[in-house]
């Protein structure tokens, strides 16, 4: 046989094997793809598992199971963490509730007795602070109890127009008292959602302490109904020169103003935040012409 047809031959061979094995090869990293994609969204817990005709992939394989090995208990260590955390803020927050309740009723007790000038200034000192601490133990208390629950949160058919005037009655003595024109704007007909009162009720509570905080003269609240959503936005006019990050003011502890801490540990709008996503909807905050508006938006029914 000619040399040449038999060069040719063995390079037919050698090259139908490389073409194989490549083949072969691509499969197994197809594999590999498809099983760190379910082990990422589906199942943390487990290892590749691939069948590989190569050493240097198969080593790859060991290394990418040990680091999933260590990722895992990295994940393991944090959630353990967090709820040590949890439950050192929820025991610390229950522990002070109980002192400072004391402390409270000892300041009452004293507004009926005689007092001096100086005395009775001290004593309304005292009394606006442990009210402000009492503020913020149960913004603590009630983080780190809505952060630890994961019970399935019931839902019922909420009437939105309902619902919101009950809210703009219960504060119009606040309104009223911190000289606040109310500009409302509802559609004609009904608007009803899927949520939870009593969380909703808490949302609006936080807005519109915030409202109460910071707005200039006056807030406005509107509600819009899409196709299978509502849309209600809440908004009051600042300072053009007020130093609001829309980006983390539904951070823990953000504050627009450093210097005012009275009432609150700053997680009013954190919670209001995580109660929206607790009932599947979502709330969004930006500046427009110089009006922090915050959006916030349910599924309709």
């Amino acid at each position: 046989m000619n040399i040449y047809v038999i060069l040719i031959l063995a390079l037919l061979v050698i090259a139908t094997y490389l073409l194989i094995r490549i083949i072969l090869m691509k499969r197994s990293v197809r594999n590999m793809t498809e099983e760190l994609k379910f082990t990422r969204d589906e199942d943390y817990n487990r290892q590749l598992r691939v069948e590989l005709i190569d050493s240097d992939i198969n080593e790859l394989a060991n290394e990418i199971n040990k680091n999933i090995d260590y990722q895992k208990n990295m994940k393991l260590e944090t959630e353990k963490t967090k709820r040590q955390l949890e439950q050192s803020i929820s025991d610390i927050a229950h522990d002070l509730r109980t002192p400072l309740t004391v402390v409270k009723g000892n300041l009452q007790m004293l507004e009926g007795e005689t007092l001096s000038d100086k005395g009775r200034e001290y004593l309304e000192i005292s009394a606006r602070k442990a009210e402000t601490l009492k503020g913020m133990v149960d913004e603590f208390f009630e983080l780190s109890v809505l952060e630890s629950d994961n019970s399935v949160v019931e839902f019922r058919d909420v009437e939105v127009i309902s619902f919101l005037s009950e809210i703009i009655i219960e504060y119009e003595t606040l309104i009223r008292d911190n000289n606040l024109e109310p500009e409302i704007s509802f559609p004609d007909t009904s608007v009803t959602i899927k949520a939870n009162r009593e969380m909703l009720s808490r949302v609006f509570s936080n807005l519109f302490s915030n409202i109460f905080k910071y707005a200039e003269d006056s807030f406005s609240l509107n509600v819009t109904k899409g196709e299978d959503v509502c849309c209600i936005k809440l908004s009051n006019k600042v300072n053009p020169d007020a130093a609001i990050d829309v980006e983390h003011i539904f951070d823990r502890t953000y504050r627009a103003d450093k210097a005012r801490t009275e009432g609150s540990a700053g997680l009013g709008l954190y919670i209001a935040k995580l109660l929206v996503e607790k009932q599947k909807g979502s709330i969004e905050a930006r500046i427009e012409n110089n009006r922090l508006v915050f959006e916030i938006t349910f599924a309709g029914v």
